[in-house]
């Protein structure tokens, strides 16, 4: 038996020194505690078993004990007891339910069983339940610091760590991995992303679906069921000693930052693996459920649910916001990570009685963290209970999410008429929504698809969402997809209708790459991957939701394009101006910074609710940079248009989405002068043109 000292009540979780190792956790209502000992992942019974001292071993509502001699390698997990009383006080104390600590830096989940668990099998769950493990605190970082390069730069690739390397057309050593995903990075560099967002890598239940999802042998493939927000997920890490997993991170961490590309994560805080009042016990039910978690006040058994997912964390609570601001800081100070995307992150508005407030605690703590002051924050800025807060969420340094571009630029693409004033105003970054808050456009994160949804080719594929081999009889996934499937819905051969696809592809993507404002693609659409019209894949461990690099070689069309289209981006500083356009001359320009057009120059069709068609010069920022005319034609017709005469200029043609590759989009080098003063614009087709001297 290891020999004890009362211990610390700071920081809470497991932390080593020379001489041992000090256990604290949090928990207000708690009568009796325990911690149990094990030897490794497998073990049946732990090798001690220590009884905490409300006296000796209690500060205020922190449990804690110092085992001397122990080292980094063992496993543990709490038995906590306390009232049972659920109605009136939510309290959910169970000693015989073995607890997973919250503040663990790993954990194994090796014998867990998410079913036995939610059915009581076994009087207790020892031999079912996750177990936290002790890490060694160094680590050779190598030099390796955050990048903070600027987000009005950014390009975002959002990515599932797993499914991006699962597939065996991957051709890695480590399959479905942290390490694996190291194996593609140069794939991801040549393509030209300076950012990638990974899905959930915080440990997360993938037993925690629907049980008709279960029958079909399918799981929690998304990762939005996280219990273990300290901790690297423990499938995407080779090695199943969970002692080693995050330094199996910090090793991806360090590749990537290698190649001058930074890592968001995408985490969810608004609610957690243990779902509502019939979910399982996992950590927080056991040890602070009345706190942790939005409560009804007149029935506390029962859990308010703005998630849509059984639960929903009570951010604004104290302990909770220390707990999530304490959390970032750890990932970035000690996992070197770059920025968060927050899911349902207008969950962080409501205050402990659910309601929304205007300056709620959470997002300003975060905001104002001197840890977190270069740190990339991203909200999704809605809630599944109607919150919907794009251009207004809390705080002025949070970009989000921007919903109303995506659906704006789908509905603009798919032939929707009468668009052209919004297109406009997404195309100049969304200064509808930012610039009156004195916000940026970098506010904005421009997006088509993401892993919510269609792929970008089932986009242009299917008019209506294929969910049934999700198991939920096509019930879960959006309905309004704002989606043309070009004549056909789902797979054809039709040579036309496959040349139209593909040309609305790259239509999408040229929108994106000339709109201010980040742009964020999903993984896959560069070689146009599909899910065979599954809008909903967050059961789909497997080809249907993993990323088939068969497809590089298949379509290097469409991955040659978007490759060159975001060099091209980079090339144009005025494509990701830091303040909005004006229409005014600026900084001694010769011309204003936009002009817009119809189909005359300088006459936009603002009030034309039969326009499919916008056009708008862009002027340079640099006096090595190429002025911009962009034209779009999202009508069936083909357009003819005059061109702007700029003084002691050549216009080039630099991109033409109706020609075929390599034509569609031209380097400098490869393009050849213009000479006409019109143009005419294929229906359904993107036009650049790039005026320099010649």
């Amino acid at each position: 038996m290891y020999p004890l000292q009362h211990g610390q009540p700071y920081p809470l979780g497991a932390t080593s020194d020379k001489n041992g190792i000090n256990f604290s956790i949090f928990s207000q209502h708690a009568t009796t505690v325990e911690l149990l000992l094990y030897e490794t992942n497998d073990s049946d019974t732990p090798f001690q078993v220590i009884k905490l001292s409300p006296e000796y071993n209690k500060t205020y509502f922190f449990w804690h004990v110092y085992v001397q001699n122990l080292t980094p390698g063992i496993l543990y997990t709490w038995s906590v007891g306390g009232p049972q009383e659920t109605t009136q006080h939510g309290y959910r104390f169970s000693p015989e339910t073995e607890l997973l600590d919250p503040w663990a830096k790993a954990v194994s989940t090796s014998r867990w069983d998410r079913e036995k668990a939610l059915n009581n099998a076994e009087p207790d769950n020892q031999h079912y339940s996750m177990r936290a493990a002790i890490v060694e605190e160094t680590y050779n970082w190598n030099g390796d610091q955050t990048l903070n390069q600027p987000i009005n730069d950014a390009i975002i690739y959002e990515l599932h760590t797993g499914g991006f390397t699962r597939s065996p057309t991957s051709g890695v050593e480590h399959p479905g991995t942290f390490l694996g995903l190291t194996e593609k990075l140069d794939y991801i560099k040549q393509l030209g992303i300076t950012d990638i967002e990974l899905l959930p890598v915080m440990a997360f239940d993938e037993q925690d679906v629907p049980a008709s999802v279960a029958a079909r042998g399918l799981e929690n493939y998304w990762g939005y069921s996280t219990h273990s927000f300290f901790s690297p997920h423990p499938g995407y890490c080779s090695n199943s000693n969970s002692t080693t997993h995050r330094n199996e991170f910090r090793d991806m961490v360090k590749a990537v930052h290698q190649q001058d590309i930074g890592i968001i994560l995408d985490v969810a805080f608004n609610h957690t693996a243990e779902g509502g009042k019939t979910g399982t016990t996992i950590n927080f039910k056991g040890f602070a459920n009345e706190l942790f978690y939005h409560l009804n006040p007149a029935d506390k058994a029962e859990y308010r649910d703005y998630t849509g997912c059984g639960n929903t964390v009570n951010c604004n609570h104290p302990l909770v916001t220390n707990f999530i601001v304490n959390c970032l800081v750890y990932w970035v100070e000690k996992m070197h990570v770059d920025g968060f995307r927050f899911d349902l992150a207008s969950v962080f508005s409501r205050n402990e009685e659910g309601h929304p407030i205007a300056n709620a605690p959470l997002p300003w703590n975060i905001e104002y963290s001197s840890s977190l002051s270069k740190t990339k924050l991203i909200a999704e800025a809605w809630d599944a209970v109607g919150l919907y807060q794009v251009g207004e969420f809390p705080g002025f340094r949070w970009s989000e999410w921007n919903g109303q571009y995506r659906d704006v630029i789908r509905r603009f693409v798919a032939g929707e008429k009468g668009l052209v004033s919004a297109v406009a105003t997404c195309l100049s970054g969304s200064s509808n929504l930012y610039q009156a808050r004195n916000r940026l456009p970098s506010n904005s994160i421009n997006f088509i698809t993401c892993h919510d949804g269609f792929t970008l080719y089932d986009l242009v594929s299917y008019n209506n969402k294929n969910n049934m081999l999700n198991g939920e009889d096509n019930r879960d996934g959006h309905n309004e997809n704002l989606s043309w499937n070009c004549g056909v819905d789902g797979d054809t051969t039709h040579r036309q209708i496959l040349s139209l696809r593909h040309q609305q592809t790259k239509n999408f993507m040229s929108i994106l790459f000339l709109s201010q404002g980040v742009p964020m693609i999903l993984a896959g659409d560069e070689v146009l991957k599909s899910q065979q019209g599954n809008n909903n894949a967050y059961c789909q461990n497997n080809e249907l939701g993993w990323f088939d690099w068969s497809l590089v070689k298949k379509n290097a069309f469409m991955l040659r394009f978007v490759r060159e289209l975001i060099a091209f981006r980079k090339r144009h500083p005025s494509l990701r101006r830091p303040r909005f356009l004006s229409g005014n001359k600026i900084n001694g320009a010769d011309m204003a910074d936009v002009s817009w057009h119809g189909f005359k120059l300088n006459q936009p069709q603002w009030e034309d609710s039969q326009a499919q068609f916008i056009a708008f010069t862009l002027c340079a920022v640099r006096q090595d940079e190429a002025h911009l005319h962009i034209m779009m034609n999202m009508s069936n017709d083909s357009v003819t248009v005059s061109l702007p005469k700029l003084p002691h200029r050549q216009w080039y043609t630099a991109i033409n989405t109706a020609l075929t590759s390599p034509r569609d989009i031209l380097s400098p080098a490869c393009q050849r002068p213009f000479y006409k003063s019109i143009v005419t614009v294929t229906g359904h087709s993107v036009v650049v043109f790039e005026s320099r001297n010649p």
